[in-house]
């Protein structure tokens, strides 16, 4: 009988300390799967890609209807503790600390395009699955919210306030991701927070010579495209500019989300 006892109270104390975990992992939001990028499959589909208000700048148009393959391109942009997992992992060192510190929920920055295409390459081993940066025409149909699309201004609603960090409520500084409202496909912080490299070159005339069908970005040049807005800039669907990675200079406002087939 005593054995019994000893035997039951050995169980029950098990259970007592894997609920406790449980709990600790809830509240703190620690674990095994945060260390990796969560994806979101985005059915393929048409829509038109470029500015619509007119308000925007001349390498936003002009507007063009592009057809995609589905895809998939991960919920947030890749975090501080996601990028840090990846750089124990490898010997890859940090990149320089931004003025607010590093916080394990906050979006990784002072990343170069290598240094995303780098990330990339490693998870794609880690995952045995090809994953890369999603193309700016990718990323603009995720944004807006695929074939779940309700028009909005910005991504996920027409209150930006509701959806994005950017100038005018940021505090000058990046915020933790998914702390604003998802968009229709359940992607965060697609308005602002952190500009988002992506694998196309850039060219300011590449919409007037855009293939209809997948399109991957002008053929040669030394930018990149960077989509979003970010915490000190005003922020669009259409907004996009050219990152120049070939200087190896970085910024408080550079990120990357990922994305595979």
């Amino acid at each position: 009988m005593y054995y019994m006892l000893k035997i039951i109270k050995l169980k029950t104390m098990k259970k007592i300390t894997r609920l406790l975990c449980l709990i600790l992992l809830f509240i703190t939001g620690i674990s095994f799967g945060q260390k990796l990028p969560k994806f979101v499959h985005i059915k393929g589909g048409a829509f038109i890609m470029g500015d619509e208000t007119g308000l925007g700048r001349e390498n936003q148009r002009p507007t063009h209807k592009v057809n995609l393959n589905s895809f998939r391109i991960s919920e947030t942009e890749v975090t501080v503790a996601q990028y840090r997992y990846y750089c124990n992992e490898t010997g890859v060192t940090m990149p320089k600390e931004p003025s607010w510190g590093w916080q394990d929920n906050y979006p990784i920055v002072n990343v170069t395009w290598q240094d995303a295409i780098n990330y990339t390459n490693w998870l794609s081993n880690k995952l045995g699955k090809k994953v890369r940066l999603p193309y700016e025409a990718e990323w603009e149909y995720a944004a807006r919210g695929g074939k779940k699309s309700k028009g909005y201004k910005h991504s996920g609603g027409n209150n930006i306030d509701e959806v994005g960090w950017f100038r005018d409520n940021s505090n000058n500084k990046a915020h933790p991701v998914a702390g604003k409202k998802a968009n229709e496909l359940g992607l965060y912080d697609m308005s602002g927070n952190v500009w988002e490299w992506c694998m196309d070159i850039f060219a300011a005339d590449y919409y007037a010579n855009s293939p209809k069908k997948n399109p991957k970005g002008a053929a040669e040049g030394e930018a990149r495209v960077i989509r979003s807005g970010s915490w000190n800039f005003n922020t669009n669907l259409a907004f996009r500019y050219g990152g120049n990675d070939s200087s190896g200079e970085v910024y408080e406002y550079f990120g990357f989300r990922v994305a595979s087939e």
